[in-house]
């Protein structure tokens, strides 16, 4: 297991995480079973969106004396009511559900609370001047909650609240269907069909800017949806109508800016080993550049997805990191001081170019990396 920073939390999480998903209906021996499997992997970063008593108790019994192991990205405002599942912002509740999530999970602390699923403008903001806030500030102050993060699936809510600087971990929705949909209240039209009849054109650009304003402040995105449901594996349900394997979709979003660890929604052992398997397979099975560009109306023409099809150089140079540090120079109009130490360490700079045009040559989306290595040259200086 390759292993990123989360940010600036000081974390350590695996590339591959583990959704609560596959704990939903299973007896204890068999979330037991997903936990033995974990460990052994390396897999050390658990979601818990759920607020199901039997999930948290299961979940609870299997990581007893090895929870320093793990960690917990749990749910702040998911609570269970009348038998079932239910977000709320009544401050009532949400202090009682969270007492309830620790004593279910037997433990003393949630290394990332969650404020859950916040998609629209008027919510964030009633939470960031109400209660919730302030009640997540008083358990981060207790030590009952290691760091603060926020999930959603709205780029442009999302942005506002990493901008506070209260929010250190973004739970948020990444797939490249969804990457090419304009921000939305309702999470349920990123997967319209109707969005898909026309012709779309390159990543939707308040995602791309999410995307670098967290690499840019240190926030650490974990991922939801990367199969889109499973439907992006199947091509008679993906909106693009063509097929994805579970690695293409893992490496498409590992490699957006920010990513630390996504959550593998894994409904049984063998989709979490399939998921884990990210980890060993070669260069062409990550390869989701051929597929994106067989996308019918869809097209990234021009605009760089850090595939590496670039590669090789022949002076060695990582074009595709290269042109992250320079697109995220770009979005910010100046050189960021974390992006300008990332590019101090790469072994070969864009002022080695000799501009020879191979990588062009080899690009499914026909970007000029000729002048982004000009480009490069220019902003950094070498």
């Amino acid at each position: 297991m390759q292993y990123r920073n989360l940010g600036k939390t000081g974390l350590r999480v695996g590339e591959i995480g583990m959704g609560c998903e596959g704990f939903v209906d299973k007896t204890d021996e068999e979330v037991l079973e997903f936990v033995n499997l974990m460990e052994k992997e390396g897999v050390n970063c658990i979601d818990l969106y759920t607020s199901n008593p039997k999930v948290r108790t299961a979940l609870g019994k299997a990581i007893k004396g090895r929870r320093e192991k793990f960690i917990l990205q749990s749910h702040i405002c998911s609570i269970w009511e009348n038998g079932q599942y239910l977000r709320t912002r009544d401050i009532k509740k949400v202090k009682a559900g969270f007492d309830t999530m620790l004593n279910e999970l037997d433990v003393n602390y949630i290394d990332i609370g969650m404020i859950h699923y916040v998609d629209s403008l008027n919510d964030l903001d009633g939470i960031l001047n109400g209660p919730v806030i302030e009640f997540v500030k008083e358990l981060k102050a207790q030590g009952k909650i290691k760091h603060t993060g926020m999930s959603s699936h709205n780029p442009v809510v999302a942005k506002k609240a990493i901008e506070t600087g209260l929010i250190e971990v973004l739970m948020f929705s990444v797939n490249p269907c969804y990457d090419m949909q304009p921000a939305d209240e309702d999470v349920e039209q990123l997967w319209n069909p109707e969005k898909y009849e026309k012709p779309l054109l390159n990543m939707d650009k308040d995602r791309k800017e999410l995307y670098e304003a967290c690499e840019k402040l240190g926030v650490g995105i974990t991922v939801m949806k990367a199969f889109g449901g499973g439907d992006l594996l199947n091509s008679k349900y993906s909106p693009a109508k063509v097929s994805l394997t579970p690695v293409q979709c893992l490496h498409y979003a590992l490699t957006r800016p920010a990513v630390a660890s996504v959550m593998s929604g894994a409904r049984n052992i063998e989709e979490l080993k399939e998921s884990i398997r990210y980890e060993t397979a070669d260069d062409s099975e990550k390869d989701y550049a051929s597929a994106l560009a067989k996308f019918p109306k869809i097209s990234w023409e021009g605009h760089c997805m850090y595939c590496g099809h670039c590669a090789p150089c022949p002076k060695g140079i990582d074009v595709a990191s290269v042109t992250k540090f320079l697109n995220l120079a770009r979005a910010q109009g100046e050189v960021p001081e974390t992006v300008r130490e990332h590019y101090k360490v790469l072994q070969h700079k864009a002022k080695e170019c000799v501009q020879c045009g191979a990588c062009e040559t080899r690009c499914p989306f026909k970007v000029d990396i000729r002048k982004n290595m000009k480009d490069a040259l220019e902003i950094f200086g070498e």
